[in-house]
């Protein structure tokens, strides 16, 4: 780790053994693998259907997740509750979580802004995602923005390059990576790029379905037309 703060340890020692996630939601309340502990209101854990065929993994909660403890469910969790329904996907058969699992930000005004998380407080939380995917077992997971692109698919990767293409991995889910339903947002003054992120966001998860639609049937013995 690049944190010389004599507390930092990676969660690796606060994750369960078990992989039930009520146990895990429970264990992931008291870590303090990183200092972002300190700062935030809770630990933000994912949530969703377990198993699941689509795991959508997102950078850090925000304002509203901090507070109220749930994934997703602040500005940046209605659009992407939006494009879920325009894909055909019920937001209920997908799990949802984030990267870091806490808020990190800092004051303006009276005002919480988010952070964008070091590397080395990424890389002590990876420990919480693995056990998630074990966990979840997806057939695809969906990368929702650049920060957790790279940490699932290295620091070379770049959206702009590879946005929508689908990683397959043997013996292990599938990833594809796209924007993250903020970057709809920040485009508000631009109606024709936010409409045009929210299509590509839509579109990258329809297929991601139909991936895993695919390998769903694959395993079956054959394949969806």
């Amino acid at each position: 780790m690049d944190n010389q703060d004599p507390e930092w340890s990676a969660a690796r020692p606060f994750v369960p053994a078990t992989r039930d996630i009520v146990e895990m939601r429970r264990a992931a309340a008291a870590c303090k693998g990183c200092p972002l502990y300190r700062d935030a209101t809770q630990t933000v854990f994912g949530q969703g259907a377990v198993p699941a065929g689509i795991m959508l993994i997102g950078e850090q909660p925000g304002d509203q997740e901090d507070r109220q403890g749930l994934p997703f469910v602040g500005p940046a969790g209605d659009v992407l509750a939006r494009a879920l329904e325009a894909a055909g996907i019920a937001r209920d058969a997908v799990y949802v979580t984030n990267v870091v699992k806490h808020f990190k930000w800092e004051p303006r005004g009276k005002r919480r802004i988010h952070k964008t998380p070091r590397l080395s407080e990424i890389k002590a939380c990876m420990p919480w995602t693995d056990a998630e995917i074990e966990a979840v077992g997806p057939r695809v997971i969906v990368c929702l923005g650049a920060t957790a692109a790279r940490a699932l698919l290295g620091s070379a990767f770049r959206i702009t390059r590879s946005r929508g293409e689908v990683f397959p991995r043997p013996g292990a889910a599938a990833i594809v990576a796209t924007w993250h339903p903020s970057a709809v947002l920040r485009a508000h003054d631009d109606p024709a790029q936010a409409r045009q992120l929210f299509e590509q966001l839509t579109d990258d998860l329809r297929s991601a379905a139909r991936y895993a639609g695919d390998a769903t049937n694959a395993k079956k013995g054959h394949r969806s037309r």
